[in-house]
């Protein structure tokens, strides 16, 4: 079974419903405004509408007001959210709505304790976020981290979602060497900033649907 796929960075319907029938099995939604990504209530329900059925709405926030989020979630509407900030395992699971929680890797990072912490929300954290870290920017920055710094035979408690700097040309290379539950790509099907390339949403998706085939399994 290959990884699951979210797209992150929809923003408007038709994009959206493309990429879901070319096998996304998620969409993600950037409330952050300081994104080239960011979507507006509008601009969101619009994609959240086009989406069929069995695939993900997942908005992301980035340490952002209480309020705004449940707004946001109640209104667009969203499947799921995913906190990409500073934000604690008390903030996240105050909404009551399932979550995934992104956390930045370098090195020193004790993996296991951070998700614990999580996995301690009443069942609410439904999986961990690994992006890199770059200074100052929460995520989004096409920059990938050294994956070796993920220890291969740690039984995390909650499933991994593999992230920062994929595209389609090492994607295969990132499932075969991590083995996440699932992927999440944004910049790495671009055509430039905040535009996705259909032709690299397909390569992108393809590639992960045949790196479990490579891989043997």
């Amino acid at each position: 079974m290959h990884p699951r796929i979210k797209v992150c960075g929809l923003r408007d319907g038709a994009t959206a419903r493309a990429t879901a029938e070319l096998g996304a099995d998620a969409i993600g939604l950037v409330f952050y405004p300081p994104s080239p990504r960011h979507v507006d209530l509008a601009q969101a329900r619009e994609v959240v509408a086009a989406l069929p059925a069995f695939v993900m709405s997942v908005g992301l926030f980035v340490d952002a007001d209480a309020a705004f989020v449940r707004d946001m979630a109640e209104q667009a509407p969203l499947d799921l959210l995913q906190f990409h900030g500073e934000e604690s395992p008390e903030y996240c699971a105050q909404f009551g709505r399932p979550f995934i929680k992104a956390i930045r890797v370098k090195p020193g990072l004790d993996l296991l304790e951070y998700a614990l912490s999580f996995a301690a929300c009443g069942g609410l954290c439904r999986g961990l976020l690994v992006d890199a870290f770059v200074e100052g920017v929460p995520g989004g920055t096409g920059a990938s981290f050294d994956w070796s710094l993920l220890p291969e035979s740690l039984p995390l408690p909650l499933p991994l979602i593999l992230s920062g700097g994929l595209h389609p040309e090492n994607v295969v290379a990132a499932v075969r060497q991590v083995r996440p539950w699932a992927v999440d790509v944004s910049s790495g099907v671009e055509s430039s900033k905040g535009i996705k390339d259909l032709g690299r949403v397909s390569a992108f998706i393809q590639a992960v649907q045949s790196a479990a085939t490579r891989d043997g399994q």
